[in-house]
């Protein structure tokens, strides 16, 4: 039987979609500008990573889970287990559960901060993360395969993860200021074609 898991494929998944996501900023950074076209592709490499890191079978197995030894629900206590580390990384699971969401907090506020909808925009994001935490727990409970403990302790620290990550993005975005670039265009528009907003 083929053994597919462990953090080689991890890091081989995070390092591919990495590369094939920077093309794509490449090319969106023609019209959207750099920041936010490496914001939205550095968002979507995030959910990726965090696809990868959350679902890929820890160590490689693709031993059958026994019917008697399968989670029946998921934990509902918040604060259950959480083991020290995870493979590369040291700190406890609750750590690492937090900081694996940062960054898609960050970079979906930087990535949306161009446009006026903005104010709209992140927050459904902010819920759509969460919504992936708990997708992401249900397929951890359904399929018992890949050896992953269904457990709302991680969703609520994956949404205080992103929450943090916003925090970072509204600060960043402070500091870039990406809606420049439409500010830019727009007023290049009005020049050329002063009756349209007449």
């Amino acid at each position: 039987m083929i053994e597919v898991g462990g953090a080689a494929v991890m890091v081989l998944g995070s390092a591919a979609s990495g590369l094939v996501l920077a093309l794509v900023g490449l090319v969106l950074a023609r019209w959207l500008g750099p920041v936010t076209a490496f914001s939205l592709v550095g968002f979507a490499w995030a959910l990726v990573v965090i696809g990868l890191v959350t679902l890929v079978p820890p160590t490689g197995s693709t031993a059958l889970v026994p019917v008697e030894a399968r989670q029946p629900t998921c934990s509902r206590t918040v604060g259950g287990p959480a083991p020290d580390g995870f493979w590369i990384f040291s700190g406890t699971q609750r750590m690492l559960n937090t900081a694996l969401f940062v960054p898609a907090g960050a970079l979906l506020v930087l990535g949306l901060a161009r446009w006026r909808t903005a104010w709209l925009l992140v927050p459904m994001g902010m819920a759509g993360l969460v919504a992936y935490s708990v997708l992401i727990e249900i397929t951890q409970l359904e399929l018992a395969r890949i050896d992953r403990a269904c457990d709302i302790t991680d969703v609520v620290d994956n949404a205080t993860g992103a929450l943090i990550g916003c925090g970072i993005g509204l600060a960043l975005a402070l500091v870039l200021q990406p809606w420049r670039r439409r500010m830019r265009e727009e007023a290049r528009r009005d020049r050329t074609h002063p009756g349209l907003l007449g």
